[in-house]
């Protein structure tokens, strides 16, 4: 039986098909249109500037020496101008920050020009300072023992205050004592502290409800400060009920020496007016009694002075 051999035409068919043709191969890629280079690139890069197409290492402007260099930069610049211009609002109402003027560090003994082109510094959110670049941490200048700029002064402690309210003590004394030296010119004015038991009674003014049985004499001086400057009679003698309450007397002291009281209106204890017992050395409790708690006799001295504190015991 005769074997059928395939015609010539059709094996020469098959054959072209098995293989890709240059042209097919160039149709996925392009040529580096570098004038020294012509790679095929099957991934060029397009230039924006001259529109060409280059292969990796002549894809820059530079490298493949442009002869449109920086022009797709400039169109892009502006395009961005043009942009902006648009969008802005008008030049009257916009309004632009002034630039910080130039300052030294805060750190006294840094004199670092800050705020400058060279160095902006760094503003410090816990003592509210501004400082150079080395001296911006907290540790580096100390910010632990700093008062922040326009926070509200402290409190005065206790400890203070006491200091404080002694040293109105005596200062007190010192007036007094020397109120009570006679001046070589004229003669010194007897103060009611030292006046007799008889001129203090004749002089005293209080309640006249209370029975002559049942009161007590008294002087009563009120410290310069706690006078302040609308005080008329920062001495004065005065008879109140035996019985009555240390608070009670103070505010009828308060009011015949016209002395600004407080006290019932709130606030802090520096401008709380307090009563002082010089023959007993102490300060008395509002809700003591005069004479059988407190023991205030006749002819016995009160003091008012501000800011020494609550009463001991």
């Amino acid at each position: 039986m005769a074997t059928s051999t395939p015609p010539p035409r059709a094996a020469a068919a098959d054959e072209n098909e098995s293989f890709t043709s240059m042209s097919d191969v160039e149709a996925i890629g392009a040529h580096c249109q570098y004038s020294y280079c012509n790679q095929l690139d099957f991934l060029p890069f397009r230039c924006s500037s001259c529109k060409g197409k280059y292969c990796l290492d002549h894809r820059t402007e530079t490298a493949h020496a442009c002869p449109k260099e920086g022009e797709w930069a400039a169109a892009r610049r502006r395009a961005n101008l043009k942009t902006t211009a648009n969008t802005a609002p008008p030049p009257s109402t916009r309004t632009l920050s002034p630039a910080p003027p130039s300052s030294t560090c805060a750190l006294p003994t840094c004199s670092t020009k800050i705020h400058t082109s060279l160095n902006l510094g760094v503003h410090c959110p816990t003592c509210q300072r501004d400082y150079c670049l080395p001296h911006r941490m907290s540790d580096s200048h100390l910010c632990s023992t700093l008062t922040p700029l326009g926070a509200r002064p402290a409190l005065p402690s206790q400890t203070d205050r006491a200091r404080i309210a002694f040293a109105k003590l005596r200062a007190w004394g010192i007036r007094a004592r020397q109120a009570s030296t006679p001046a070589p010119a004229k003669p010194a004015r007897q103060s009611p502290a030292t006046a007799s038991l008889a001129e203090l009674k004749t002089t005293a003014t209080g309640d006249a409800k209370v029975p002559t049985t049942s009161r007590v004499y008294v002087s009563v001086e009120a410290e310069a400060e706690a006078a302040g400057p609308a005080a008329d009679h920062p001495l004065g003698a005065f008879f109140f009920a035996r019985e009555a309450r240390v608070g009670r007397v103070l505010d009828e002291a308060a009011r015949g020496l016209k002395v600004r009281n407080v006290n019932n209106r709130g606030g802090g204890e520096e401008s709380r007016l307090r009563v002082f017992h010089v023959e007993g050395g102490r300060v008395l409790g509002f809700g003591e009694r005069l004479v059988e708690e407190a023991g205030v006799r006749n002819g016995h001295t009160l003091v008012l002075l501000r800011g020494l504190g609550a009463a001991e015991g």
